[in-house]
């Protein structure tokens, strides 16, 4: 599985095909084939629980150290967790790897600055529902059959309802926050796959969280100053990167060296509905009717895009 690819290639085949697909086919394996080819799976979703649940503690932190300040608090507090558990080696990584790794780390300080300047300014479900959008047009991309933009549409149908029409009300600047921050996980999910498969472990997720965190910490200063300093504001940061970043991260870094970009992409349609649950539970945000059938849309879609890889990926020589 050490198989390097070019750079250039696109983002479908940018991992391997996972063994996930075929388990859901369920004939001829055993129950132990299939709960091991359905780990990165249920890896994706338990990387998304973390990272919204997060997110709702990110939002009641916000009136203490700022967005900015909280971006600085959770990128920072999430890179020396990771280096001091990964103790990412230095030595041997070529140009390539290293361009990798500083593209990945853009990507990801990117995508969590944009995001918290809109989740400052617009609900946390609806600001993941707007951020979906950039995996969601990953996905379409990056699909060689009709029927993964099929899929894609339908958890785009979801997502659109799930903001319950109320998109013209927002507040215009969270929104295109929201929009970039899309944009952003995108790049996340391309070079996050990359990054896994040239750099051991977590070891590149380390190196790209410490570029993270470096590019933040300016922006957090001049926001925030020395209320970065509190102890108890420290103390929720640190919890908020392990919730947000660390667990994640990790996850999904472990997930995509098994599972197609496109089909991940896809599954990340199931973030608004996680939000909006974690919306409910720590922000007193109600879910309506509504909301509940673009949580059923959503989640068919990303089961419907998981099935639909398994009769046409080809396997790749391991």
């Amino acid at each position: 599985m050490n198989d390097q690819r070019s750079a250039a290639e696109p983002a479908a085949a940018a991992v391997a095909v996972p063994e996930a697909v075929t388990a859901l086919e369920g004939t001829g394996r055993s129950w132990a084939d299939r709960r091991a080819a359905l780990a990165p799976i249920a890896l994706v979703i338990a990387g998304g629980l973390s990272v919204q649940f997060g997110s709702a503690v990110a939002a009641l932190l916000m009136p203490k150290a700022g967005a900015l300040g909280v971006v600085t608090l959770r990128l920072a507090a999430a890179a020396l967790i990771l280096l001091v558990i990964c103790r990412p080696k230095l030595r041997g990584h070529s140009r390539a790897d290293w361009g990798t790794v500083l593209a990945f780390g853009v990507a990801m300080g990117g995508m969590n600055t944009l995001f918290y300047l809109a989740l400052d300014r617009i609900p946390l479900g609806i600001a993941v529902t707007l951020e979906v959008l950039g995996p969601l047009a990953l996905s379409v991309f990056a699909s060689r059959r009709l029927i993964n933009v099929l899929w894609a549409g339908l958890a785009l149908v979801g997502v659109v309802l799930l903001g319950g029409g109320g998109f013209d009300r927002l507040d215009p600047l969270g929104a295109a926050f929201a929009l970039a921050a899309g944009a952003m996980w995108a790049a996340y999910i391309v070079f996050s796959a990359r990054t896994g498969r040239r750099f051991p472990q977590a070891d590149g997720l380390a190196l790209a969280m410490v570029v993270a965190a470096v590019l933040s910490l300016p922006l957090g200063i001049i926001e925030s100053g020395a209320k970065l300093t509190v102890p108890s504001t420290v103390a929720l940061g640190a919890a908020v990167a392990v919730l947000s970043s660390v667990l994640p991260y990790t996850l999904e870094l472990m997930a995509l060296r098994r599972l197609p970009a496109p089909t991940f992409a896809v599954m990340m349609s199931l973030e608004p509905a996680i939000a909006a649950g974690a919306g409910f539970l720590i922000l007193d945000q109600a879910l309506s009717t509504t909301d509940a059938l673009a949580i059923a849309l959503v989640i068919g879609a990303s089961i419907g895009a998981v099935r639909s890889r398994s009769g046409s990926a080809p396997r790749r020589e391991v």
